[in-house]
């Protein structure tokens, strides 16, 4: 099967082992999105005020890791401790460096994704860093 790709990556099902998920209908939902933008739309109800100098994940990143992570059956925040060295969910986010090699942070290589600690500020934003959901944009 093959579907959107990421960058100049190829992004293709297959069957014959390799990397393998047990989240692969991710795709289909990554698919869907593609069409529609809802991430990018729902992304954009924030208002961020972190130092961007300081910013490895975009809002719209850590948007789209919370939702696809809900939609795949994994409601807990902290369940994102091990999802985030998840290269599938990386790559459903969007993520280029779907191995965290790239990370600049020495402590956070390895992790393409966000904590569950920073995906906790996203879901509080009115109380933390990323600012109140702007209803009104939404």
């Amino acid at each position: 099967l093959e579907f959107q790709s990421l960058g100049r990556r190829e992004v293709i099902g297959r069957f014959d082992g390799g990397r393998i998920t047990s989240d692969g209908g991710g795709l289909l939902l990554r698919e869907v999105d593609q069409r529609i933008g809802l991430l990018d739309r729902l992304a954009a109800c924030f208002t961020d005020h972190r130092n961007p100098e300081s910013i490895e994940h975009s809002v719209r990143d850590l948007v789209a890791q919370r939702v696809y992570g809900l939609a795949l059956g994994y409601e807990d925040l902290n369940d994102h401790d091990d999802l985030r060295k998840d290269s599938t969910l990386a790559l459903l986010v969007g993520k280029r460096d779907l191995t965290g090699e790239r990370r600049v942070r020495e402590q956070d290589r390895g992790n393409p994704l966000a904590a569950s600690s920073t995906l906790n500020r996203l879901e509080y934003a009115g109380i933390g860093q990323l600012g109140p959901l702007q209803t009104d944009r939404c």
